[in-house]
């Protein structure tokens, strides 16, 4: 081989070798990124929350202040206030704190363990789950905010309203004096308890100083232990509106009539539209309108206390409707649900998330926006869904649950949006967007409650904020845009 073939050789392979090395060091053809990885989110998981992280302090906690909401929530189940409860807190689309307390079942100081898998009547707090259904239909074009209800409950036509005077209903030969409402009751009115119907709660004996011939309406028909929504309505088409619509916030049975609306719109049966696009998409697997024969272990006994003998006792089972464990109760979109803190966690991390749960959207976020939006102006809520109240300030109401509104006026922590609502059993809950955390408390009293005992809603309120760092908690933001109505 001659000289020159060698050296142009040799060149050959030095180029071949730089441009390698070029390449390889970033040169001339730089290799592409790669694509960022897709981090799944806790709750994608359909077992969360299952438990909480290993260290709360990374959510924006502080150890001490959850310990001090566990000391007290434990004290309340040793001092009697409630035979057990169980509460979840999260945040930032983890757990911070997921414990029991007490006992489920039986007798209040040996029963059967609570479990952070027991099982509850949550009462009221199905409101915003039937508030949701509704929304789906709205979404879908089904009814507009200011229909009036008859549109799709033409058998309310007819209903006319108490008259009052001097705060009082006006009666004449033991009945109460009628009118023609102002204008029918919308649909708006019917998401925001301003309809003006009644509910059948409270100051059903003539010789309460509040009587409401109304209530006591409800109580007599038996209204809420109809054995089906339509004998609901066929009972609530001959009681006469409380107060003229809009005209002031009363809480009512437009709930279950939602539910009803929820059947006569879909085509299903309220049941099992719940289950097929919100129990089901969410992971919501213990919800539903009855306990059955491979859950019951785990359904824990309402309590009271008994004054005279100073301590918690059981509530007996009520004869005057179906128990829980009937398959053929009443669907009462109201009141009527059994659910597990897990799901409860779910359904208010849904919230949080803008109406999904990782790829299963049940709401748009302008859906969403619209349902925790004050819908009722200046008028005052008289309950938080689990004691009456002399009307709440800076607390509004949008569809089918509360808002604070104006939180700087309450005497309370929540930021301002934070949406909320209780069970008759004392449940209660609360969704803060802006601290992106939620709380919920499960726990079964009705009846009589210890004197003294813990305010469980304000006092966990409390503590939870407090257990904040100060750099977590979100300062009060200005007022939002006011939410505008999606399109259909």
């Amino acid at each position: 081989m001659s000289a020159l073939k060698l050296k142009f050789g040799s060149r050959l392979l030095f180029a071949a070798a730089s441009l390698a090395l070029l390449t390889a060091c970033g040169g001339a053809e730089p290799a592409k990124p790669a694509e960022p990885a897709v981090v799944a989110k806790p709750f994608e998981n359909p077992a969360w929350p299952a438990a909480p992280v290993a260290d709360a302090t990374s959510l924006g906690f502080t150890a001490e202040g959850l310990a001090a909401l566990d000391a007290r929530l434990a004290k309340s189940v040793a001092d009697g206030d409630v035979a057990g409860l169980t509460y979840i807190l999260g945040k930032g689309d983890d757990i911070a704190a997921f414990k029991s307390f007490g006992v489920q079942s039986g007798d209040p100081k040996t029963g059967a363990p609570m479990t952070n898998d027991s099982l509850f009547r949550i009462y009221s707090m199905s409101k915003p789950i039937t508030g949701v259904a509704m929304m789906q239909l709205y979404e879908q074009g089904k009814w507009q905010l200011d229909d009036p209800v008859t549109k799709f409950v033409p058998e309310l036509a007819n209903l006319k309203v108490i008259t009052w005077k001097d705060g009082k209903p006006v009666m004449k030969g033991g009945k109460p004096v009628l009118a023609d409402p102002t204008s029918p009751p919308t649909m708006r009115q019917l998401m925001s308890h301003t309809a003006g119907f009644g509910y059948g709660l409270c100051c059903t004996d003539p010789k309460n100083p509040n009587f409401n011939p109304v209530d006591a309406a409800f109580v007599k028909d038996g209204v809420l232990v109809s054995s089906t929504l339509e004998e609901m309505m066929k009972k609530i088409e001959g009681i006469p509106l409380v107060y003229d619509p809009g005209t002031r916030w009363s809480y009512s049975v437009s709930v279950d009539i939602q539910g009803y609306i929820v059947e006569k719109l879909s085509g299903q049966k309220f049941s099992e539209y719940l289950k097929a696009n919100i129990f089901t998409p969410l992971g919501m697997n213990d919800t539903s309108f009855f306990v059955t024969d491979a859950t019951k272990a785990r359904f824990t006994d309402v309590y009271h206390w008994d004054k005279d003998a100073n301590a918690l006792v059981v509530n007996p089972n009520r004869p005057d409707r179906p128990g829980f464990d009937d398959p053929n109760r009443l669907e009462s979109g109201g009141g009527g649900l059994v659910s597990s803190t897990h799901d409860y966690a779910r359904f208010t991390q849904m919230f949080l998330n803008d109406g999904a749960i990782g790829a299963n959207r049940v709401l748009k976020p302008e859906t969403v926006e619209l349902m925790r939006t004050n819908a009722i102006g200046d008028l005052k809520l008289y309950s938080d869904g689990t004691t009456a109240n002399p009307g709440l300030p800076g607390v509004g109401f949008g569809m089918d649950f509360a808002v604070y509104d104006e939180p700087s006026v309450t005497g309370q922590p929540y930021a301002k949006g934070t949406h909320y609502w209780g069970g008759a059993a004392g449940t209660w809950f609360w969704i803060d967007p802006q601290n992106d955390l939620f709380f919920i408390g499960m726990i079964q009293s009705m009846g009589g409650a210890r004197p003294d005992g813990m305010n469980f809603r304000n006092d966990s309120a409390k503590l939870v904020y407090e257990a904040l760092k100060p750099a977590a908690a979100a300062a009060t933001a200005a007022p939002a845009e006011p939410a505008k109505e999606p399109a259909h």
